[in-house]
């Protein structure tokens, strides 16, 4: 188990209910301590508004409507996070291609490696929330 991931609390967006659970059972072998989920712009901004959360993966797309608005709500708190798609990368607008990006599909080794990558460069700054 990753220690960097032991104890965390992670925000998954992600509209397709098979891949969150698959995310679900991923981040809970991986020690995280909990795990929100929302699969709509409105539902994200909420727990985002509500909540602390160490690191956040975002569905890129989420039935049809571009995932924007829950990037800058977690920027504005400061909160590290990177896009999930099975789409093309080249289709990141500008002003959001610095973002680490996991290719759908993706396996558990490159779920857990981005994610501790996310949480490494919060240290960094040293904003970790904990």
């Amino acid at each position: 188990m990753d220690k960097l991931l032991s104890g965390r609390s992670v925000l998954v967006i992600e509209d397709e209910m098979l891949i969150l659970m698959m995310i679900e059972d991923m981040l809970g072998d991986l020690g995280c301590k909990s795990i929100s989920v929302a699969s709509k712009i409105g539902q994200a901004i909420t727990l985002i508004d509500g909540q602390v959360f160490d690191t956040a993966m975002v569905d890129l797309n989420l039935s049809g409507v571009e995932s924007y608005p829950i990037a800058d709500a977690l920027k504005a708190r400061d909160v590290p996070y990177f896009f999930s798609t099975g789409s093309s990368v080249t289709s990141i607008k500008d002003g959001y291609r610095d973002r680490d990006v996991l290719k759908k599909p993706f396996t558990f080794e490159q779920l857990s490696n981005m994610l501790s990558r996310s949480l490494r460069r919060q240290t960094k700054v040293g904003k970790l929330r904990h």
